[in-house]
């Protein structure tokens, strides 16, 4: 930062001096204003190149910090690893949380989660709800060992997520986020990032249970439909279905979707769900919602405050034992529900 107007600072001196000492000069009749114009160029073509030379420290300086910045990267060891002899065999996909709490700065004391203990079977749906902050997200990432808790133990299949080969366990918990990722190419080249193996017949079946099919099929090209980056060519509802139906193509033990049918009408959320019982009854499937709509047909509904279990039962007795479950549900209920509900609703009548 203080290169450039040194140098400036130097030029534009040397300029002022030359003209000061070259008009004495000239006007003495000891130098011609030929002579004076010949030093002007010399003078000035040497104190450009001084520049471009400090320049050249400069930018050698910049390099010298990116180099440094870059090795300190590529020399940082993560967290998380595996350990001496990973599991790569899961019997089911029961989930266990004992007694865990979690925090994302390890030792800090400001914990996410508190003293979480839930016992979920193989095979069970549930649903997850609660304000924003309240630590959904996070609870289902300790699943698949995005990160590892500060106390505790979450075990799926009956071990402990830390005993697994990462990769193998990535692969049995398969993750639809809110947000998801299209890459350019064909529908079906789409879907086979989940399983790059898999069959036509399997990537319809997937796309039949995550209701993209529906959609899928008002295309000229069906399923070889190219995609644009980021999916800028389809709603952000049939970018769901497809990632829906990506993850499904995994045969997953477990399934989470973390809001991941938020831009999907009330009605293909209740295809989807539905399609799941059948689809895929022995996955155990964790449903991060806002809408009560989408978890109330759930085995069980978790309600998380302020990173701790509020309330862990059916919707039914959640509404009549839990404060804060009712009061989501009232406000969705008395607020007129869901437009999808009432639009299909005036439909059919």
């Amino acid at each position: 930062a203080l290169n450039s107007p040194v140098m400036m600072f130097v030029i534009y001196s040397c300029i002022m001096l030359i003209s000061w000492l070259g008009a004495k000069n000239v006007v003495a009749g000891t130098m011609t204003t030929g002579e004076l114009s010949s030093v002007f160029t010399y003078v000035i073509s040497a104190m450009m190149s001084l520049m471009m030379l400090s320049m050249i420290f400069v930018m050698i300086s910049m390099s010298t910090a990116s180099i440094r910045r870059i090795s300190e990267i590529l020399k940082e060891t993560p967290d998380l690893h595996n350990g001496e002899n990973p599991a790569k065999d899961m019997k089911d996909g029961s989930v266990d949380f004992n007694n865990v709490s979690f925090s994302y700065k390890h030792g800090s004391g400001k914990m996410v989660l508190n003293n979480i203990d839930l016992h979920i079977k193989s095979g069970e749906t549930i649903g997850i709800i609660g304000s924003t902050g309240c630590g959904k997200t996070s609870l289902v990432n300790l699943i698949s060992r995005l990160y590892d808790v500060d106390e505790g133990s979450v075990c799926v299949g009956g071990k402990d997520v830390r005993d697994y080969d990462m990769e193998y366990l990535r692969d049995q918990v398969s993750v639809v986020l809110q947000k998801n990722v299209l890459f350019s190419g064909t529908i079906l080249d789409n879907l086979r990032w989940g399983n790059e193996n898999a069959t036509d017949a399997e990537c319809i079946e997937a796309c039949e249970a995550a209701c993209a099919d529906e959609f899928i099929e008002r295309f000229p090209e069906k399923y070889e439909t190219y995609i644009e980056q980021g999916g800028t060519n389809v709603s952000g509802g049939q970018k769901q279905r497809l990632c829906i139906a990506r993850a499904l193509l995994k045969k997953p033990k477990v399934l989470i979707l973390d809001d991941s049918t938020s831009a999907v009408d009330t009605a293909t959320d209740a295809k989807i769900r539905a399609a799941f019982a059948k689809s895929i009854p022995g996955t155990t499937k964790f449903i991060i919602a806002q809408r009560i709509s989408s978890v109330q047909d759930a085995d069980r509904i978790i309600v998380l405050d302020g990173g701790r279990v509020n309330g862990f039962d059916t919707h039914e007795k959640l509404v009549e034992t839990n404060e804060i479950y009712r009061e989501i549900y009232e406000s969705q209920v008395k607020g007129g529900g869901d437009f999808d509900v009432q639009s299909s609703g005036k439909e059919e009548a």
